[in-house]
């Protein structure tokens, strides 16, 4: 079971670092579950200017969209990782996205997000975006609120995250539960 770690972020200075490595060493504890990081800034997208990634499924503008749409397509299943950024997502998550399609279709995908409102406000509008996209976008998110965030930069442990723990394994757990159930969908009723 491969689950990947979306980066919805690539400022500099970024806290989505922080959040990836604290999500990633959660599920590499799991047996059963792979995990693996896909950051944004190892996809350097132009803006969208191609025909619809769904009308032209796994046939690649450029290089780079090709390499990001591999990547993506061996999931089971996603964690984005994301800010809020006025009370909404990162546009190169969005241009990451658009980007693709087929790759993301019948899977679950989870949020973890962070800002004010613990990034609610993203995570609502990515969960819209994710039922476009024919995916499973999951109830269970956790939101960093910025306390938070503030003691996290102050040091390099990850007992900082400890509070919202629970909150990652409820996640992880209907995560994977998703991921299994359509796993095995997809492969009875290939696209």
């Amino acid at each position: 079971m491969l689950i990947q770690i979306i980066t919805g972020t690539t400022r500099e200075g970024r806290f989505s670092e922080r959040v990836a490595g604290w999500v990633f060493d959660h599920l590499d504890q799991r047996a059963g579950t792979d995990a693996e990081i896909v950051d944004l800034r190892d996809h350097p997208l132009p803006f969208f200017d191609a025909p619809p990634p769904a009308k032209a499924p796994r046939e690649y503008a450029t290089d780079e969209v090709a390499r990001l749409g591999t990547t993506l397509d061996r999931a089971d299943g996603y964690i984005v990782v994301t800010a809020e950024y006025n009370h909404g997502y990162p546009a190169v998550l969005k241009n990451a996205m658009d980007w693709t399609f087929v790759e993301w279709t019948r899977k679950p995908i989870s949020f973890v997000g962070w800002g004010n409102v613990g990034g609610a406000r993203a995570i609502e509008q990515l969960r819209l975006v994710a039922v476009e996209f024919e995916m499973a976008p999951l109830r269970h998110a956790v939101h960093i609120l910025p306390d938070t965030m503030i003691a996290a930069r102050q040091t390099a442990e990850q007992s900082v995250f400890a509070p919202l723990q629970p909150r990652l394994e409820l996640l992880t757990e209907d995560l994977l539960w998703w991921a299994t159930a359509l796993r095995a969908g997809r492969s009875s009723r290939p696209s």
